[in-house]
């Protein structure tokens, strides 16, 4: 069977889930094909994705893609966009309503596989510290973001693009000013080639 499919129907957080405030049950949001000139690595599908089974179905999604400056039907084409996250499914929120991160257990299972199944993109956008520590080592994500030119333009360090963390855009403005041009042309030539 091929790696999405066992992807698709694995289940090895099923008790881990159920204890959490959701209680919900695993659902695999894989979104990812041999070839994908773009790969985005991020923490895991919200609950929104885990609802609509596509990766980025909401306002962080919305955000990502005008990061990106490609449009909804680029971006979920998976022979344009891999995404590959560390956990391929929503890990559920804590009694405070936070997200929960995601089980370590699914990046040792699966991440390895997955990455190798895409191939080698040409562009890789390492969204948030878990990726970001998986991808380079521990590091901080300010200073990853802030060194953009050291790994550019075949990797770009983001923060996650939630609402959490538009006080993080508001107070490093060099973020839009400098890095989104280059990361948007990165995508382009990516895209066209």
């Amino acid at each position: 069977m091929p790696l999405p499919e066992d992807l698709e129907s694995c289940r090895l957080c099923s008790e881990r889930f159920v204890t959490t405030h959701t209680a919900h049950r695993p659902k695999p949001v894989v979104w990812f094909r041999p070839g994908a000139p773009i790969l985005v690595a991020s923490q895991a599908p919200g609950l929104r994705a885990h609802t609509s089974g596509k990766p980025f179905d909401d306002p962080s999604g919305v955000r990502l893609r005008d990061w990106m400056g490609v449009g909804e039907e680029t971006f979920w084409n998976k022979d344009h966009v891999a995404i590959v996250p560390m956990g391929f499914c929503f890990p559920g929120y804590d009694l405070k309503g936070s997200d929960l991160p995601p089980p370590r257990l699914c990046a040792a299972t699966w991440r390895d596989a997955a990455l190798a199944h895409v191939g080698q993109p040409q562009v890789r956008l390492l969204i948030g510290g878990y990726a970001q520590d998986w991808h380079l080592g521990k590091g901080r994500v300010t200073d990853r973001v802030r060194d953009w030119r050291a790994l550019a333009p075949r990797v770009f360090c983001l923060p996650h693009p939630s609402w959490r963390n538009t006080g993080w855009i508001k107070r490093h403005p060099w973020f839009e000013t400098d890095v989104l041009p280059t990361l948007r042309t990165a995508i382009q030539d990516a895209l066209t080639r």
